[in-house]
């Protein structure tokens, strides 16, 4: 079954035999239903890097390197998924917080969730409270995620609660932080509904946020 190699391949982070085996699928003019399911296996792929990840086998390297090949093949696969592929599944406002520049976790988790379907709105690195806010406010999206690799950013995610709570917008959005420093304890005083510190678990949680 090619859904099961293409799975497996991307596990393995084979690039060439990955576009090699998709772009032979579309030139024999699939039909949308058996697109679907070679689209579903490179998202089983990822998440099979994503568990080689975090039980030590891949390395941030790996998994900047399998977002890409994932965004490729779905480019590759695009013209064969008819208009459905447009159709996204809910919406995401992302962020570093404030006083911190990191982002290699935010840019994994935004290719990883957009393979998943999300439209994903990056706000970049060191973003202020209100900035958070007046985004969330424009955009309504479904999903706040909140990143950061400092201890101070802990604060700044708690800032951007209150000032969500502030601004009466807390209960329309769903809220995930991830990061180093993201722990149980900090998630439940930041007043967060999930925390990850592996991207591909986190796209698995912003999917249980809307079923």
């Amino acid at each position: 079954m090619i859904d099961e190699k293409v799975a497996q391949l991307i596990g393995d982070l084979e690039e060439e035999d990955v576009l090699e085996i998709i772009e032979d699928f579309v030139a024999s003019s699939p039909s949308e239903e058996d697109s679907k399911k070679v689209l579903a296996a490179c998202q089983k792929g990822m998440a099979i890097v994503g568990d080689r990840f975090e039980k030590g086998e891949y390395f941030v390297g790996d998994l900047i390197f399998a977002g890409e090949l994932l965004t490729e093949s779905i480019d590759l696969l695009k013209p064969v998924l008819g208009s459905s592929q447009s159709e996204r599944v809910g919406k995401i406002v992302l962020a570093t917080v404030r006083g911190d520049l990191h982002d290699i976790g935010k840019n994994i988790f935004k290719t990883m969730a957009e393979a998943a379907g999300f439209q994903v709105i990056d706000l970049g690195i060191d973003q202020s409270e209100e900035m958070i806010v007046e985004k969330i406010r424009d955009e309504n999206p479904d999903i706040l995620g909140m990143s950061g690799i400092l201890t101070l950013s802990l604060k700044s995610m708690k800032d951007t609660v209150e000032a969500l709570k502030s601004a009466e917008l807390r209960d329309s959005v769903k809220i995930i932080i991830g990061g180093n420093p993201v722990t149980k304890e900090a998630s439940d005083d930041i007043g967060a509904d999930a925390f990850t510190t592996n991207a591909a678990a986190g796209v698995k949680m912003c999917l249980d946020f809307l079923r």
